[in-house]
């Protein structure tokens, strides 16, 4: 017994010793890495005085140390940054729906200024910048090597002043300048239309309005449509849709999902992740969907996207999506500012980072460019028929109510036809939903 008590000391004065052993190294370690952060704020400490002692102009040191402190949080990611207090407080009315400027959402990439998107119905929409669009010079002054919130200072002004940006253009041989008027951007986060037996759902931004707005206009479409039976699905119009609001992501795509994971966050501690779960309820009743995405669709329009595609739940077409998939945490700090940091990626319910890579559609549709109309006789030739001939026979096996729902079938697809010139991709997303209307028997006629 006494051996078995003497080894079993043993055994744990070994196990303190090697402990020990390990633990040194590590503590010294971990002292020498304090020690070389101390020598490293030293020496921010000396450039900051001789900055202020020896540069050739005065400085102010307030603008010094907010400088440093954006350099150090700008050098992580291009959408962590420091938010003056002026800037805080513009991002808070941004949330809110309501403020001045382009609209445009702007992102960095290798040191150029890139369109994410334009905003729609808003200045630098209607001036026809695209998503993807470089921005190199702000009344030309060049923008290149200046901070994402230094360049967007400069686009920002007065409403109701010009200003006149340089882009360019994938397609375009040399860069040109477009004149814009600056407007206070009033967002409508969803607007809401019917197109034939096709609801449309067109939501621009995700802010403090986005869900409310969507389910009240849901609501009064299907009410003026004569009920859900009336209506064969429903278009998710997320196209060059910045994003938002992660809450209001995850309402929108539990407003269309029963149960299951909409989508999860993971940080650098994987204890701090979140899963985010639909609750029951189904707004558009089980009718199918299909969700538009482009180049300009990001962050919480990619997590609506994703959801919905990984859970089967819609169709997804248009083309790849922007890829953005971080999420940023705004942290108040003393002095009214604040810090924009990312602080975790988010994954679709399937498991799939969509950080660079994107959502990629179900179905690839590009929305081609314009071209110039046909020439009207060639159009006339087209669309000669039978009837159209001197002395035709008329057709005496259809009854006039026949006759009139044959006319109607055909001036719903001429309205298709039309709103494919315009919009494309649009019309193709109804065109699917006309398709899978035809092998239900309980949809609305077509």
């Amino acid at each position: 017994m006494k051996k078995f008590v003497m080894a079993a000391l043993a055994g744990t004065v070994a196990g303190v010793i090697t402990t020990t052993q390990i633990a040194g190294p590590l503590l010294a370690q971990e002292a020498a890495n304090k020690a070389s952060v101390y020598e490293q704020l030293d020496l921010f400490g000396d450039i900051f005085e001789r900055i202020r002692a020896q540069y050739v102009e005065e400085v102010e040191p307030e603008e010094l140390i907010e400088a440093a402190i954006d350099g150090m949080l700008t050098s992580l990611d291009p959408h962590s940054s420091y938010l003056s207090p002026d800037d805080a407080e513009q991002m808070r009315v941004q949330t809110r729906g309501e403020f001045g400027g382009l609209g445009i959402e702007v992102t960095q990439e290798e040191g150029f200024v890139k369109v994410v998107s334009p905003i729609d119905d808003t200045p630098a929409d209607a001036a026809g910048i695209e998503a993807g669009d470089f921005i190199t010079h702000v009344d030309g002054e060049s923008i290149l090597g200046l901070t994402l919130d230094k360049a967007v200072e400069l686009m920002r002004g007065p409403v109701g002043s010009e200003i006149v940006i340089t882009v360019v253009r994938e397609g375009e041989a040399d860069p040109f300048d477009v004149t814009i008027i600056r407007d206070t951007i009033k967002l409508t986060a969803v607007r809401v239309r019917t197109e034939g037996p096709s609801v449309v759902l067109r939501v621009t931004t995700f802010n403090d309005q986005t869900f409310p707005n969507l389910q009240e206009g849901m609501r009064e479409q299907i009410e003026q449509a004569g009920g859900i039976d009336k209506i064969n699905g429903f278009v998710l119009d997320l196209r060059n849709n910045p994003g938002g609001l992660l809450t209001q992501a995850i309402k929108v795509s539990d407003a269309f999902l029963n149960e299951g994971e909409i989508v999860s966050t993971r940080g650098r501690n994987p204890g701090e992740g979140e899963r985010f779960n639909a609750t029951a309820g189904d707004l558009a009743e089980g009718k199918p969907i299909v969700v538009l995405i482009n180049g300009g669709s990001a962050s919480a329009s990619e997590i609506v996207a994703g959801a919905l595609q990984d859970h089967r739940r819609a169709i997804v077409v248009g083309t790849k999506s922007f890829g953005k998939g971080s999420v940023q945490t705004v942290m108040p700090l003393r002095g009214d500012g604040a810090m924009r940091l990312t602080t975790s990626r988010y994954y679709t319910p399937s498991g799939r980072s969509i950080q660079a890579l994107g959502v990629s559609p179900d179905i690839i549709v590009e929305q081609p460019r314009p071209t110039p109309a046909a020439d009207d006789e060639e159009t006339d030739a087209r669309t000669r028929s039978e009837a159209d001939l001197r002395g035709s026979l008329n057709n005496d096996s259809l009854s006039e109510d026949e006759i009139r729902q044959i006319e109607e079938d055909r001036a719903r697809a001429a309205a298709t036809a039309e709103l494919r010139e315009e919009d494309y991709q649009l019309a193709y997303a109804i065109d699917i939903l006309k398709g899978l209307s035809a092998f239900n028997p309980s949809g609305p006629s077509q």
